[in-house]
């Protein structure tokens, strides 16, 4: 399933090219336009972060997430804002958001926070998940094993098997799993990320992980 996003912001231009952006890279988008209806989305939808512009008509972002945050819905929020006072960031961070961010911004920086906080959100679950009758893994101990003995992977394994587990069935452009499994401030690899692949392929099955020539890849789960 894809990454499901709120989006609130009254400035239609940017609206829709932060949605386009994102939609682009694999996230489902909802927009809304002021603070009234962006509190009836979050009580319609399961959303899994909310980007929050704070000069809005009717409630301003910060009183929606503090109204969302008093009946304990704990979806990760960042603010967008051209504020740029300390006093304002106090408020931000108070009002429960997770990041902030100035306008004008950079898209690309704006998605580095979002993938930063749905993977810290991801790895805070404690499902254990069945990739196949014999395979496990667990998110919180980040232990791979096949009937129950421990099957030990390198970081860069681990992250791209994550990424796969958060978007089952789902296209992954390249360029999406570079960002994911490499940091910021590093050079991704064709080759190496090939070998990743081939070495999960190994452990999981063939079958697994397809491989959509020049576009991406996919991983199976049933």
């Amino acid at each position: 399933m894809k990454s499901k996003i709120l989006l609130l912001e009254d400035d239609l231009n940017l609206s829709e090219t932060v949605a386009d952006y994102f939609e682009e890279q694999g996230f489902e988008v909802i927009c809304v336009y002021d603070g009234d209806d962006a509190v009836a989305s979050i009580y319609e939808h399961n959303f899994d972060l909310l980007l929050l512009d704070v000069n809005v008509p009717s409630k301003n972002g910060f009183q929606v997430l503090k109204e969302v945050r008093v009946d304990k819905k704990t979806v990760p929020a960042i603010f967008i804002t051209s504020l740029n006072s300390m006093d304002s960031l106090e408020e931000g961070f108070s009002s429960g958001c997770d990041d902030y961010i100035r306008k004008p911004f950079e898209l690309k920086e704006l998605l580095i926070r979002v993938q930063t906080i749905l993977k810290r959100e991801f790895s805070h679950k404690t499902e254990l998940v069945n990739i196949t009758p014999t395979i496990t893994f667990n998110p919180i101990s980040n232990e791979l094993k096949e009937n129950g003995i421990e099957i030990k992977l390198n970081l860069k394994e681990l992250k791209l098997l994550k990424f796969f587990l958060q978007h089952p069935n789902e296209l992954l452009v390249h360029d999406r799993i570079y960002d994911y499994v490499w940091d910021y401030d590093e050079e991704y690899s064709d080759n190496s990320l090939r070998t990743y692949i081939k070495n999960l392929r190994k452990i999981l099955g063939k079958d697994k992980i397809v491989s959509l020539k020049k576009l991406g890849y996919r991983f199976n789960q049933e």
